[in-house]
């Protein structure tokens, strides 16, 4: 892992940071969690990374409730944020910081619209396929819970977590355009915050007949 292009810091961006990342069009987005149910489950971890591929990791305290530097990164309009499951991503940010997160570019969704020749929408997939590189998934579910010793292994898969987003995006932006479903697609993306809002309401298929 290059850590030129890699930093850490804790419950916050630094402003400098903030300024770097303000000034681009997108950042890829990810967090890590103790578990998949925001209000048992605490956010540990959230990286960004830039299209230049210069990733921060943040490390979240137990019990913080405020990263304002984080929010104003969030809430810009005018840079896209891009996650794999966006869905998750977002309850966990709006859950623990309020962040109303927009725009959104949801990778998986992109997939499962434009790769309907598979099934198989996972990021590893997804880069696998559409970059040729496999990714080590080994430390997914780990302990992300000691943000202060965690492992240069745990480290650098939450970096590669984000560093194909940005690749990943236009190369779907790509493919939906050509199969006439890149109007769908963004419209799949603004009813994400819709969609939060009811997950952390535990609202279950609500949707069905």
């Amino acid at each position: 892992m290059s850590l030129e292009n890699f930093q850490v810091c804790d419950r916050d961006l630094p402003q400098d940071t903030l300024s770097k990342y303000l000034s681009v069009e997108a950042i890829a987005v990810d967090t890590e969690t103790m578990g998949l149910i925001p209000g048992r489950d605490r956010l540990c971890l959230v990286q960004l990374c830039d299209p230049s591929g210069f990733v921060t990791a943040i490390r979240i305290a137990k019990g913080q409730t405020e990263a304002p530097n984080l929010k104003q990164l969030m809430e810009a309009t005018n840079i896209t944020k891009i996650f794999h499951f966006a869905r998750f991503d977002l309850a966990q940010l709006r859950y623990n910081f309020g962040i109303e997160t927009q725009p959104i570019f949801c990778t998986k969704i992109a997939s499962k619209l434009a790769r309907t020749y598979t099934s198989n929408h996972g990021l590893k997939n997804l880069v696998q396929d559409l970059e040729g590189v496999e990714l080590d998934k080994s430390s997914q579910s780990s302990d992300w819970g000691n943000a202060a010793n965690l492992t240069e292994a745990q480290l650098s898969y939450a970096a590669n977590d984000v560093r194909y987003l940005h690749r990943l995006r236009d190369k779907l932006t790509t493919m939906l355009k050509r199969e006439d479903r890149w109007e769908l697609a963004q419209q799949c993306f603004a009813c994400l915050p819709t969609f939060v809002a009811l997950d952390l309401l535990q609202y279950q298929a609500i949707f069905d007949h």
